[in-house]
């Protein structure tokens, strides 16, 4: 056998194995001990024919950092030493090992093993630090760490403790379209970071708490989903990507929805709450299906939820925020939800739009049938107009 790692060295194993077992052999038969050649062989097999991912993920850690390193320094210049240039790694070579780094911390034992050996504080400089890094690595860097947080309370802790969130929510708004940079942005890297935020802090009661007393975390979302972001001014940003419009209400969802929430967090949100009655559920103003979905199904759930009690240890308020600020907008909603409700009944029944649409439609009548039992008003039709005659909405 070559003393090469080949990538068939199992094979080897196995013709072994087949050579020296024929499976004729009677089971009372005295098996004799190896010999210490077969014992050395067959150690090195395994050993080459088993990646130890343990230590590959401290070989990629110093990788990265060595050729990230070379590259801030400006790496490639003849002033560099030979050890240096040896060091160099191309922007496609350090995006294929951050991909590795990716499905092994898909693992929860491997994302919290590589935690302990500084990953972290790595990856999160590789996103925010200011510097010539490029943003394939930044989104490549944020892609790790969604994976390593998800569902994973340790690494989601971790990350608090280091501070991660004003660095995530800075880098949202380097990126953001704003009058000063001529509306020119880079959708890409903000839905990433949203994607690594969203899956550090959803489910870890505490890291939704500190996100939510943010004010610029607040903002972001709000930026996120396309509300106007600043009051006074006549020009609104362009639209962001379908993507991050998504990600941004589907985090949204998951803070105004948690178990704990209580009214002292939707007080914080009720501007938001009020915008997804009125447009976010609105085929004119969000054309997207799966958004509309999300935000007529998170209107439901509002509608139905009691608050928490106070972070002080009071007892819950009996009327939810919510629930009163989504009441207010009644008509608005109603107007809204029984056209499209109308629309989607019209199509064909084997049209493929009445198929593509019949997830909407179920969570109109659902929510219709929540406004009406929360309110104890029947749903109208038109916008506001209170004295337009009910329109019942029955399943069909």
């Amino acid at each position: 056998m070559s003393d090469n790692n080949s990538p068939f060295a199992w094979l080897g194993l196995l013709k072994w194995s087949l050579a020296y077992s024929d499976g004729t052999r009677p089971a009372d038969d005295t098996i004799e001990p190896m010999s210490k050649e077969d014992k050395e062989f067959l150690e090195k097999v395994m050993k080459e024919g088993i990646i130890d991912e343990g230590e590959r993920m401290k070989t990629i850690l110093k990788d990265l950092t060595d050729g990230l390193e070379s590259m801030l320094k400006g790496g490639g210049t003849d002033g560099g030493s030979e050890e240096e240039k040896r060091k160099e790694l191309s922007e496609d070579d350090m995006l294929d090992l951050f991909q590795e780094l990716r499905d092994i911390v898909e693992q929860i034992d491997y994302a919290r093993a590589f935690m302990a050996m500084g990953g972290i504080p790595f990856l999160l400089g590789c996103a925010t630090t200011e510097g010539n890094v490029p943003k394939s690595i930044r989104k490549a860097a944020l892609s790790v760490m969604a994976t390593m947080c998800q569902n994973n309370p340790p690494v989601q802790l971790n990350l608090l403790e280091v501070g991660h969130i004003p660095h995530f929510i800075q880098l949202f708004f380097d990126y953001t379209p704003t009058e000063e940079n001529g509306y020119v942005g880079d959708d890409s890297i903000r839905e990433k970071v949203v994607q690594a935020l969203s899956a550090s802090i959803r489910g870890h009661s505490m890291a939704e708490h500190v996100f939510c007393k943010n004010e610029q975390g607040r903002l972001m979302l709000q930026i996120g989903i396309g509300m106007t972001q600043e009051e006074g001014k006549t020009e609104q940003q362009p639209k962001p990507s379908a993507q991050l419009r998504r990600r941004c209400m589907f985090l949204l969802r998951a803070l105004l929805t948690a178990d704990d929430t209580t009214n002292e967090r939707w007080e914080q949100y009720k501007n938001v709450i009020a915008y997804i009655c009125t447009h976010e559920t609105n085929p004119a103003w969000e054309d997207d299906a799966e958004i509309r979905e999300i935000s007529i199904a998170m209107l439901t759930q509002l509608l139905k939820q009691k608050p928490s009690p106070t972070e002080d240890g009071g007892t819950a308020d009996e009327i939810s925020v919510a629930s009163t600020t989504i009441a207010q907008h009644k008509n608005d909603i109603a107007a809204i939800g029984i056209k499209r409700i109308k629309e989607i009944r019209a199509l064909d029944k084997d049209c493929e739009e009445r198929e593509y649409s019949s997830l909407e439609l179920e969570e109109w009548e659902q929510l219709m049938v929540a406004l009406a039992e929360a309110t104890h008003t029947p749903y109208t039709t038109g916008g506001g107009d209170d004295g337009a005659p009910p329109l019942a909405v029955c399943p069909m």
